[in-house]
């Protein structure tokens, strides 16, 4: 008999808009603060304490244009956020300050979020879509430097990249760039040659949105259809569909894998979050608490386990936040 879903911990309100990204900051070393940031559709990028449940700030520097992606660079004091207003903006949070230091101007009108691999100390690699439709460009952060452009060949008519998730086998390897396109499929580009590797046909309809576990060499991609799909690489640098997993409704905005690589959560148009198991993608819970679309899923780097949290944000401008380890 499987255990009755459990609520939300707590629930964090006042974003005051649609809640289109999170992204965690919990790993740091006591007394550090863990800290959620939120990025809205009104533009704001807010600072959640997740000791007192409030705001701590809240960041404005996309010109009210929505926030569709957050990340922080190697300490909650360095963020790099994206907006509608075609802008990667980095800021410094130290001290109190709220200010961005560097912008990247983008051209891409879509909302594939950017994609960040740590390269060395300081050094970032960002791939992010491009001005010209297909395309997707490299920099390396924080010098804005041009790493290359990724073209796909003439004919190939992939569309706009949705997705981007930028890896590399271990550290100091090659860095690999898997990205889901417009036509439903999935490739991946070997960065330092410019070239693909590998294109896998995985949906009908535009790729949402997907994750890997590099250690596994194994993906998982969802679409605005019912079907999840699970693929792997092999030896010889090839994408191949696993499997396939039928959902009840339709349309995937965000999936991720735990950390620890145990279990995924899904964001779905039908305003659930989904929990499966990351090895054989058995059915684990379905949260039933937003009443819109859930956009964004995304799991805490608490270093103790026990402590590990899911958030799940919305169109209802809610962000739930649920404590799941005891059921897995």
């Amino acid at each position: 008999m499987a255990l009755p879903p459990p609520d939300p911990q707590f629930v964090l309100r006042g974003t005051n808009a649609a809640v289109h990204t999170l992204h965690f900051s919990c790993g740091g070393p006591e007394p550090d603060i863990p800290l959620l940031f939120s990025g809205s559709e009104n533009g704001f990028i807010h600072v959640w304490n997740l000791k007192t449940h409030r705001v701590d700030s809240a960041l404005d520097g996309h010109g009210r244009k929505s926030v569709y992606c957050v990340e922080t660079m190697g300490g909650k004091d360095r963020l790099l956020s994206q907006g509608r207003d075609q802008r990667i903006c980095l800021w410094d949070l130290a001290e109190g300050r709220t200010s961005v230091t560097d912008s990247v101007f983008t051209e891409h009108v879509g909302f594939c979020r950017c994609s960040l691999l740590k390269m060395a100390q300081g050094r970032w690699l960002m791939a992010m879509a491009a001005r010209s439709l297909e395309e997707v460009q490299i920099l390396e952060l924080p010098s804005k430097t041009s790493v290359c452009t990724l073209k796909p060949e003439v004919g190939a008519k992939l569309g706009m990249p949705m997705c981007l998730k930028l890896w590399q086998l271990k550290c100091g390897s090659q860095p690999v760039l898997l990205a889901g396109y417009e036509d439903g499929s999935v490739v991946l580009w070997n960065v330092s040659m410019g070239k693909v590797l590998s294109r896998l046909i995985c949906h009908q309809e535009p790729v949402m949105s997907l994750d890997f576990d590099s250690e596994k060499a194994k993906g998982i991609s969802g679409s605005s259809e019912k079907v999840l799909s699970i693929w792997s690489l092999n030896e010889q640098q090839n994408l191949q569909v696993d499997k396939t997993h039928e959902l009840v409704n339709a349309g995937i905005s965000d999936i991720t894998i735990r950390p620890d690589k145990k279990i995924l959560a899904t964001a779905g148009w039908d305003h659930r979050i989904r929990i499966f198991g990351w090895k054989k993608l058995k059915p684990l819970a379905v949260l039933d608490y937003h009443t819109a679309t859930a956009h964004c899923v995304s799991f805490s780097d608490h270093s103790n386990p026990r402590e590990r949290l899911l958030a799940a944000g919305s169109k209802d401008q809610r962000i739930s936040v649920w404590s799941i380890y005891a059921q897995t």
